[in-house]
């Protein structure tokens, strides 16, 4: 129960990142990203610390080191890829990103010595072609900003990767408030170094303000945090392949955006891949010594 309870959780949080690209793509339509993340990040940080020190649980200097470090990869995901986007497609963008679903196992088994489960391989398998077939709808072309694109996906993976190790070891609640001043902090940095005034008021983004702040980072990111001590990084990132089809759900609810006959398969493909991966009578069959247990 406590393994499907956090399964339900992660798709809930995917839900909420797949239907708000579209409420951050009008944002930022109307003011710079990084002054978006900012307001956006600052926002999460204040709500998340006031929790925090309403908790009354110490803080200490391991947490703060680790949060920063998570914090530091966070950003960097965000920014690779904003630079990515202004040299390549969103198609290019979304498929190299999820590319993480393959990272992720490969450098936790590389670097950290990660067990990877048959059902996970599996669930990669099906995976990677659908996220190929649903953001790229079968056409891909290289460029600079597909590079960028993949430095992303390689800061996602070391993301949940590193959050699976720091959740076991410190307070969540905290670990998660550091981590989001980190993103506010470098992105208020950015802004400011790019001329672009953060302490400004633009009412047409307030909505996407408290939609973003509330539900897709102060909810989202201590929801991933807490439940990768449950699930380990390889199914989180085969659960979070689940953005784009979300993302496509609701932008064919909201904007009236249609999918092709490519685009159903590849989501059909990731669905039967996060499906797959967390089979428990396959899963017990061939991986008995992983079963229910972190990779690390």
């Amino acid at each position: 129960m406590k393994k499907f309870s956090a399964i339900a959780a992660l798709i809930l949080t995917t839900f909420f990142w797949g239907i708000t690209f579209t409420i951050v793509k009008d944002a930022v339509a109307r003011v710079d990203v990084f002054v978006f993340l900012a307001q956006r990040f600052v926002a999460a940080f204040v709500l998340l610390a006031g929790v925090s020190l309403a908790r009354r649980t110490p803080l200490d200097l391991g947490t703060v080191r680790s949060g920063v470090i998570l914090g530091a990869f966070l950003f960097a995901s965000y920014a690779f890829q904003t630079m990515a986007l202004r040299f390549t497609t969103a198609s290019n963008t979304g498929f190299l990103t999820g590319l993480s679903v393959v990272l992720v196992p490969l450098l936790g088994s590389l670097f950290f010595r990660h067990a990877i489960p048959a059902t996970v391989k599996t669930g990669v398998a099906l995976s990677l072609p659908g996220l190929f077939l649903l953001c790229t709808n079968g056409a891909l072309v290289f460029n600079l900003g597909d590079l960028l694109a993949a430095l992303c996906a390689v800061c996602i993976s070391l993301h949940l990767i590193l959050t699976g190790s720091f959740a076991r070891d410190h307070d969540v609640c905290w670990l998660t408030t550091i981590q989001l001043g980190t993103v506010a902090l470098l992105s208020l940095g950015s802004a400011t170094a790019s001329g672009h005034p953060v302490l400004v008021w633009h009412p047409g983004i307030l909505g996407a303000l408290i939609i973003c702040a509330l539900f897709a980072t102060v909810f989202a990111f201590l929801v991933q945090t807490t439940m990768q001590r449950v699930l380990t990084p390889s199914h989180t990132a085969l659960i979070f392949c689940l953005e784009p089809v979300f993302a496509a759900a609701y932008a064919w609810w909201a904007a009236g955006e249609r999918l092709g006959t490519l685009g159903l398969l590849g989501a059909l493909l990731i669905l039967g891949g996060m499906v797959v991966s967390e089979l428990p009578a396959l899963s017990s069959r061939l991986s008995p010594t992983v079963k229910g247990t972190a990779d690390a």
